[in-house]
């Protein structure tokens, strides 16, 4: 099917691009500065490529660099005298063997060392004792963003200045609607700009092209849309213009995306089943970078790296942030050919395919780590160099605030934000950790279930994470005061769930769930059949099993069918319908499994 949108923009040249083109021509230096998200960088790995296939782009990020990543002085051996000299040895994307363009991306937000290599390059493109024109390079460009929110630093220093040409642009001087309709061909998303077009400036800032990317990529696999709006320091984008005050007005969020959904002819789902598994497995089918927040001790982590092993059938890279040094990534060193290249680390080598998890992203280690990550997750690269058949990364991390507690956690940026395709909010009840207790633990785990779903409220629930059920389990089986399982708040003080509950549960105390509705299938049967004669609505009996079997595992439901079956076929029929709503795909085979064999 032809798109539209991509044969009117296929031939239309981009401001940047021409100006990228004048630039290389003049043989001056280009600064280039615009909003983060609009397509600057992208622009000129897909402009060069197309419009000087004999040239190649040479990619630095500027906030990732380090003193010694450009340029370090090493002892050689010298070719004529055989003596150890010591020479300036330059990094070895700047000897690609052929023509090349210099790109210098995120440059204001490198250190005061880097600043002045910098100065070197963009005022004469040499470094150290290196011209790079004798290297190979035709053009030399420096980019960001401006604004001191995203960066640290203004360059201010005239002789700098003086021998650059700057232009500031918009998300009007890329080429983002052509890239973005031939990516998701068949659309025709010519409504979808215009929508955009018609926006405020400020919330055309706050749904950059990136962002809206983000969103398309999101509505093509059925996914809640809001997915691709990014979590800045913990909480989702809002789409809201400012008021005189500064202050953000009505938020728009929901109207805009479903305005987008509705031009796009799809859903807007407010969420969907199992959306963990689901969201990683996108990741790992269509390269996405995906960013999962939640509460700790939910089991996020662990889902994924099994999620990763089921798909890619292998373990995913795992890196703990709070543990991770650059060293641990890469490392400078000098090189037989007389450059300083960069190795990785093995983990990042060889041929298979791989998938990174980054686990608590927001807790990294030092500043430096946390920089080359920022390269990793928007360029899939690392030192410039491409990692091979890296086909999903996922970064896992806590929300600032938990249950009233503030949690020690890094800020981000919103440019640092927008690095993720999808980003999820996760709640504990996204994680299927109660099969894996019951599978693991038996008996002991479903009566901790049944007083965990049953006997304490919302905020104790929060309190109680899978990873603390797992604690009292261990506790009851050695004879442990099961308090100790908790969390402990200091002062001696443990979190504030009453427990009494359980320790009569687990002392044998008489109680409702589906093991006894299967021990008493005859007598429970007769009363639901009572209760639907005396009413289409059923009774209290017709609650009570009801409530059991939707709060019970799958497993569980799956071990009692023939009772489950015999049962349900007696409950209202709207109490019946609910175990189909928000049901995961392997929930409903089986209720519908159940409803079949109910029938006959």
């Amino acid at each position: 099917m032809n798109n539209p949108t991509a044969q009117q923009e296929r031939t239309e040249v981009s401001r940047l691009e021409t100006f990228i083109d004048a630039m290389i021509d003049l043989g001056q230096t280009g600064q280039v500065f615009g909003e983060h998200g609009i397509g600057k960088t992208a622009t000129f790995f897909s402009y060069v490529a197309r419009s000087r296939p004999d040239t190649t782009l040479v990619y630095v990020p500027a906030a990732n660099l380090t003193p010694d990543d450009l340029l370090v002085n090493a002892p050689v051996r010298d070719p004529e005298s055989g003596e150890l000299v010591l020479r300036q040895l330059v990094m070895s994307q700047l000897k690609p063997g052929r023509p090349f363009v210099l790109l210098i991306d995120d440059s204001l937000q490198a250190g005061d060392t880097i600043q002045s290599q910098l100065m070197q390059i963009a005022c004469n493109w040499t470094l150290g004792e290196h011209d790079l024109r004798a290297l190979g390079c035709v053009g030399v460009f420096l980019t960001d963003n401006e604004s001191l929110a995203e960066t640290s630093a203004r360059r201010g220093d005239l002789a700098l200045l003086d021998r650059m040409v700057t232009m500031r642009i918009t998300a009007n001087d890329t080429s983002w609607r052509r890239h973005l309709a031939a990516k998701y061909r068949p659309w025709d998303l010519r409504p979808v700009f215009s929508l955009w077009a018609s926006l405020a400036p400020a919330l055309r800032e706050l749904l950059s092209p990136r962002t809206l990317d983000h969103v398309l990529a999101n509505a093509r696999e059925g996914f809640p849309l809001r997915w691709g709006l990014p979590l800045v320091d913990g909480e989702r984008l809002r789409l809201a213009e400012p008021g005189p005050d500064g202050r953000p007005g009505q938020n728009r969020t929901a109207e805009i995306l479903d305005r987008i959904a509705q031009a796009l002819g799809v859903p807007n789902p407010a969420t969907i089943p199992d959306p963990v598994r689901q969201v990683v497995r996108a990741a790992l089918r269509n390269r996405w970078t995906v960013l999962l927040q939640g509460p700790p001790g939910c089991g996020k982590t662990e889902l994924v790296r099994e999620t990763v092993r089921e798909g890619l059938g292998r373990d995913a890279l795992y890196f703990s942030l709070p543990v991770t040094n650059v060293e641990d990534l890469c490392a400078p060193v000098p090189s037989p050919d007389g450059t300083l290249d960069n190795l990785l680390a093995v983990k990042f080598t060889g041929p298979e395919p791989k998938a990174i998890v980054w686990d608590e992203y927001n807790r990294p280690k030092d500043k430096a780590a946390f920089a080359k990550l920022m390269e990793i997750t928007q360029e899939w690269s690392l030192a410039g160099r491409r990692i091979e058949n890296l086909r999903a990364q996922i970064a896992v991390q806590n929300p600032p605030y938990h249950l009233g507690r503030k949690l020690l956690v890094s800020r981000n940026n919103i440019a640092q934000a927008t690095r993720f395709t999808a980003s999820l909010e996760v709640a504990p009840e996204d994680i299927p950790a109660n099969e894996w207790l019951i599978a693991r633990y038996g008996a002991d785990a479903e009566t901790v279930l049944e007083w965990w779903k049953h006997d304490i409220d919302e905020e104790g629930r929060a309190w109680i994470t899978k990873r603390t059920l797992e604690r009292l389990i261990k506790l009851h089986r050695r004879g442990l005061p099961l308090e100790m399982a908790t969390v402990y708040l200091g002062d001696g003080e443990y979190a504030p769930v009453p427990l009494s509950a359980l320790i009569d549960r687990l002392r044998g105390r008489p109680v409702t769930g589906l093991r006894e509705l299967a021990r008493d299938a005859d007598v429970w049967e007769a009363r639901l059949r009572r209760a639907a004669e005396r009413s289409d609505e059923g009774g209290n009996d017709s609650d009570v099993v009801h409530q059991i079997l939707a709060n019970a595992e799958l497993s569980q439901l799956k071990k009692h069918r023939a009772v489950v079956t015999r049962l349900v076929a007696h409950l209202p029929a709207k109490l019946r319908a609910t175990y189909l709503v928000g049901a995961s795909e392997q929930q409903q085979k089986y209720w519908m499994g159940v409803f079949t064999g109910m029938r006959r």
